[in-house]
């Protein structure tokens, strides 16, 4: 650097400003006031004022894009002039529109990327005219015209490029044929030589310099490889001999000329390699390796001040920002933004970073660009850091509005290190979950020739031999062998780690079984082991629930892709708001075309919830009350997707019935929004056509079989199993007639039935009776008919006794409670009696008390009979303590995979007392 003073920088900068002025005033006069004006810009670029003085006509519209000249196959040396000409214009506005606070960052990369996507559709539309006399054009086998695809990766494919910057393009073609002019070629050669025409008219310099720097290093193979692949090639390529780095590299790719659908068509067949169905945290380890190799660079040629490659600079924030893409990308569409900045708010948007995270990475992200703008403004050279030399430096502070260069400097570090912050926390150093010299640790690694049971025993295991002979065969087991030595490496870390969770639980033997099954369930897929590797909280979270559910356990067993709730910074949080639920499993069916992918992608959505739900209930952050009416909140979303892909695949094939509509009523547990983690849903169907209605497709139907295609499609969508599982089982007994009646029922004969034949119980059952899905109108009028019915005037005495009898004939056939052991829903003070005699009440009283008939939740229904003074205070007390009490215990039995019933001696209410505090009624009428 200078030895100048900084008043002697002063001086030299005013000097330098005014000679570069005077020199453009020698060719174009330049009153008082343009002078004054064009002072900003002669500080902050020479680039510009050169090209000022080439192309004067420029000041009158420095702020005004210039428009891409004519090209002429005939003259391609005049094409090539005719393009840096251009290129040196638009640059020379985009640098006027930054200095004078015209544009802003984000505009200016924009601008950036704007003028290479023009110049490179220039430079092809010339290239392919000067083959047209020799080559004529490429077309496939069936004569159809073929072009070139250029995709763009890097900043110029997430259209952020930086004002100097070389663009980094791969050259495709969708299908092979050959060339129909005087010399014919093939595809292959023709798109070469094609590709590198192209590469010369943008990236060769001439006496008007250069357009653009062409790198075609990124392509498949890199140097070695064709410079251009047919579609089927690439794919074939990336199916086998794809890494890691490449998929980093395409996740920003996009066609900028050529064949833009067909580029956009082929960007879509490459998704899958791009972002992974699963969370994929192998992702981490590659780009550490990246940038272990970038800053031994930067250490090598001491680059420690670069903007882009050194520590807190551009590099760590896309690093940062697009592992957390390709982790979860693949799960989660929103998040697959080519654009940096938008990436960012997706990111927050999602929850995967903490709002003031984001801005703070935002704002340095800005900033960083800014300076590494300004300072390749400067001479249009490709630099990554602030020159070393004072007056270059003050120039480019100067332009940035800082005082001096130390200003600049003050806050360029500030922003630095909060990405270096947020980098490490992030990609820093892989963390491990178990110390090395844990005897657990120890023991592990001395497996399966060594080790010794006694650890186990002393770790809390109680039958330590079966253990260990478990651990042996895991150790010794063809997965192990199998995986390769990095897989192996988060094998060998996590394993420990789990034993030692898994010992400290409540259940450490039943917990290691299951966590043994569930590694050898995933052992397929690396990726799980470097998930947990990554995550000791996952590891936790996973341990906890191996020994505390076998129901989740076996969940996780059998379909990893819920490990990724294990991870889910959310999955910690609150459960979703009810609203945003339904929204989110509202748009699967939408965003899938094909039936099998929305089926697919539903009952994914439906078993993280639910398993989302379940980690919240083990975790006591919710109630069973809660964790009941959540899932019910769930399974009500997921009928209406159901509903909605069963109705498209019926209209595609049998058209619409104009009159009448269907309806989807819940009864029982979805009804009352008391779902368990395995109840089934107990489902009526009702249709309101006409007898004489018909379908107006292409293979019409009649109404009763219409509507009967509809249900039975919706049942087998709700039953069909995926790889993702199945969504319910569905109990359709509680129809007109039960088993014997019609599947789906119209509506004159459901009303009928119900004002007519309906039995006392089949009554009961509509009080949690709920309309779930379906045409609104015929919702409303189902929903009254219920209204209807629960309101006519019942003896009492006469209710009381139909009720305590069908209810004594349940617990005759039902109830597995003796002397030790309690039935939770069968029971005498069970659930169901509860049950029984809260629909007893609503039954007897709704005729003069009509605010009885919204509540469904046993819940709400005690609460509604104490307002309408149908139930006293204290009695209803205890029959909700009582109910929560009993909810607790079954949700429990349910996760555990045990009958719900328990060992007197554990139930912590005494069920009598809510008994006693019943009015009075006749015996067994509770």
């Amino acid at each position: 650097m200078s030895s100048a003073t900084p008043a002697e920088n002063e001086a030299a900068l005013a000097a330098l400003v005014e000679r570069r002025l005077d020199a453009l005033a020698e060719l174009t006069p330049l009153d008082a006031t343009q002078r004054e004006s064009l002072r900003p810009l002669a500080v902050a670029s020479d680039f510009a004022l050169d090209t000022l003085r080439r192309q004067p006509a420029l000041l009158t519209s420095r702020h005004q894009m210039p428009v891409m000249p004519a090209l002429s196959a005939a003259d391609p040396e005049g094409a090539m002039a005719g393009l840096r000409r251009w290129r040196c214009a638009a640059s020379t506005v985009l640098i006027a529109r930054d200095v004078d606070g015209v544009d802003g960052v984000e505009a200016t990369l924009l601008g950036s990327t704007r003028i290479a996507e023009q110049a490179i559709g220039a430079a092809l539309v010339q290239a392919e005219a000067e083959f047209s006399p020799r080559f004529g054009a490429l077309r496939d086998q069936d004569g159809r015209a073929q072009h070139l695809v250029v995709f763009a990766l890097g900043k110029l494919g997430g259209g952020e490029l930086n004002f100097s910057s070389d663009v980094d393009l791969v050259y495709a073609y969708a299908r092979g044929g050959s060339s129909d002019g005087a010399r014919s070629v093939d595809a292959e050669p023709y798109f070469v030589r094609l590709g590198q025409r192209l590469a010369q008219l943008l990236g060769d310099v001439t006496a008007e310099g250069f357009s653009h720097r062409v790198d075609l290093r990124l392509r498949p193979f890199g140097d070695s490889g064709r410079l251009a692949l047919s579609f089927d090639a690439m794919e074939a390529y990336f199916q086998r001999e794809g890494r890691d780095w490449e998929r980093y590299a395409w996740l920003k790719a996009r066609p900028v000329a050529g064949d833009l659908a067909a580029g956009e068509a082929m960007i879509d067949t490459l998704r899958p390699f791009i972002y992974r169905r699963y969370l994929d945290f192998t992702a981490l380890d590659s780009l550490r390796e990246m940038k272990a190799m970038i800053s031994a660079e930067v250490e090598r040629k001491d680059m420690r001040d670069d903007l882009k490659r050194g520590p807190g600079g551009i590099r760590e924030v896309e690093f940062l920002v697009q592992a957390i893409q390709l982790i979860r990308g693949g799960r989660e569409p929103a998040l697959r933004r080519r654009g940096l900045l938008s990436a960012l708010s997706a990111l927050a948007a999602a929850g995967h970073l903490p709002e003031a995270t984001a801005q703070r990475l935002a704002e340095a992200y800005r900033f960083l660009r800014r300076v590494e703008n300004r300072v390749q403004m400067l001479r249009d050279a490709q630099e990554y850091a602030l020159p070393a030399d004072a007056l270059d430096r003050l120039r480019v502070a100067r332009g940035l509005g800082f005082t001096d260069a130390q200003a600049l400097e003050r806050q360029l570090q500030g922003h630095r290190d909060v990405v270096s912050a947020e980098f490490a926390a992030v990609l820093g150093e892989r963390r491990k979950s178990a110390p090395d010299a844990s005897p657990i640790a120890s023991y592990w690694r001395a497996l399966p020739e060594a080790g010794e049971a006694r650890v186990l025993a002393e770790a809390g295991f109680a039958d330590a031999e079966a253990a260990d002979e478990a651990l042996r065969r895991l150790a010794a087991s063809a997965l192990r062998r199998s995986l390769s030595e990095r897989a192996q490496g988060w094998f060998d870390q996590i394993v420990p780690a789990l034993i030692l969770q898994a010992a400290a639980s409540p259940s450490p033997d039943a917990g290691l079984v299951r966590v043994i099954a569930l590694l050898t369930a995933i052992g397929r897929r690396s990726s799980y082991f470097a998930l947990l590797a990554e995550q000791p909280a996952a590891l936790e979270r996973l341990a906890a629930i191996c020994s505390g559910s076998a129901l989740l356990a076996e969940r996780l067993t059998e379909h990893p892709l819920l490990l990724d709730e294990l991870l889910d910074v959310r999955a910690a949080g609150p459960l979703p708001e009810p609203s945003l639920l339904v929204a989110d499993i509202a748009g699967v069916v939408p965003a899938h075309e094909d039936s099998e992918a929305a089926l697919l992608a539903l009952n994914e959505r439906r078993h993280s919830l639910a398993f989302r739900i379940g980690m919240a209930w083990r975790s006591k952050r919710i109630d069973a009350v809660a964790a009941t009416r959540a899932l019910a909140q769930v399974a009500e979303a997921v009928l209406h997707a159901a509903l909605a892909l069963a109705t498209r695949e019926i209209e595609r094939a049998h058209g619409r019935v104009a009159d009448g509509g269907f309806a989807v009523l819940g009864y029982g547990s979805i009804g009352a929004r008391e779902l368990g983690f395995a109840s089934d849903l107990d489902l009526v169907f009702v249709h309101g056509a006409s007898a004489s209605a018909v379908s107006d497709g292409p293979r019409p139907l009649d109404a009763g079989r219409y509507y009967l295609r509809l249900a039975q499609k919706l049942v087998a969508l709700l039953d069909t199993a995926t790889a993702a599982g199945k969504l319910y089982e569905v109990d359709v007994r509680l129809r007109p007639d039960g088993a014997k009646g019609l599947l789906v029922v119209g509506l004159d004969s459901f009303v009928a039935y119900q004002r007519e034949r309906a039995w006392t119980w089949e009554h009961q059952a509509l009080v949690r009776m709920r309309p779930l899905a379906g045409s609104p109108g015929l919702l409303r009028e189902l929903d009254a008919l219920r209204s209807e019915i629960l309101q006519r005037p019942r003896d009492a005495a006469a209710l009381a006794a139909e009720v305590a009898q069908m209810r004594e004939r349940m617990r005759r056939e039902l109830d597995r409670s003796d002397a030790a052991h309690f039935d939770l829903k069968q029971g005498e003070g069970g659930l169901v009696d509860l049950e029984f005699f809260l629909q007893q009440q609503v039954l007897q009283h709704s005729a003069a008390c009509p605010s009885l008939l919204a509540p469904r939740h046993s819940a709400d229904v005690l609460a509604a009979l104490v307002t309408s003074q149908h139930l006293d205070p204290a009695s209803a007390e205890g029959m909700r303590l009582a109910h929560r009490a009993l909810a607790e215990l079954s949700l429990g039995c349910t996760l555990d995979r045990r009958p719900r019933r328990v060992l007197r001696t554990q139930m912590e209410v005494d069920v009598s007392v809510w008994l006693r505090a019943l009015p009075a009624a006749p015996s067994g009428s509770a």
